[in-house]
């Protein structure tokens, strides 16, 4: 659930643990509740329900609780859930983008105000940290799924604008209006993903020293521990 930057492996990590498996379980519940809700509840007919079905796969989540979220999308016809993005800065000034999936704007604008001001950093308005980034498709595949060349050549043939390598998954990058049209042509091949979302990769890094990044972690543990914040994107590394 982390967001595309050095601190993306830190909820990984942690999901090992109960607790941050059960926080993670719940999250993506929600979005495929959502996903089914707003679209079709065949997720053969509607890419984001199957972007998050594939997510909640990834991250071992029981059949039976994705057929659950399905299923509520029909009962919880009186909640009306609706992402919202904050913007502001961290720790050393760091530039802050949160998304967000919430019921109850109300409740999560003060929760996100509260831990920004609590580790020194403050809420702005929208576009006031969102210029330090640029919008990219992002799809992630595990090595296990294909050969590094074969990856490589096949999200070239799709339109993907780059594939990244790294040590355990490739990184698929795309034009943020076109990532569904690219998947929808990788997954002639390969039925097994990651993630696919649109993140807020940074255009200039900040670099932090041991006390910041220190505050860094504590920050994004918090932030990303509210149970409506869905991603978190940050410039330092």
């Amino acid at each position: 659930m982390a967001g595309h930057s050095h601190w993306a492996g830190i909820k990984h990590k942690k999901g090992k643990a109960d607790k941050q498996r059960s926080a993670i379980f719940s999250k993506l519940s929600r979005e495929i509740t959502v996903a089914a809700k707003l679209g079709d509840k065949n997720p053969d007919m509607n890419s984001r329900l199957r972007s998050a079905i594939q997510a909640a796969r990834s991250a071992n989540m029981p059949k039976d609780n994705i057929e659950r979220a399905i299923d509520k999308s029909s009962i919880a016809t009186d909640s009306n859930f609706e992402n919202i993005r904050y913007e502001g800065f961290g720790p050393a000034k760091t530039a802050i983008v949160v998304n967000t999936l919430t019921d109850n704007k109300n409740r999560t604008a003060a929760n996100i105000r509260t831990i920004f001001q609590k580790y020194g950093g403050g809420l702005g308005t929208q576009g006031s940290a969102s210029h330090n980034f640029i919008q990219k498709g992002i799809i992630k595949i595990s090595k296990d799924q294909m050969e590094e060349e074969k990856i490589f050549n096949l999200a070239t043939d799709a339109g993907a604008d780059d594939c990244i390598f790294y040590e355990d998954h490739y990184e698929i990058q795309t034009n943020k209006d076109e990532i569904y049209n690219i998947k929808t042509l990788i997954e002639k091949e390969i039925t097994n993903f990651i993630s696919t979302e649109i993140e807020w990769i940074p255009l200039n890094k900040i670099e932090l020293n041991a006390d910041d990044k220190e505050k860094m972690i504590k920050f994004l543990e918090i932030l990303e521990d509210d149970d409506d914040v869905q991603n978190v994107f940050t410039n330092a590394i």
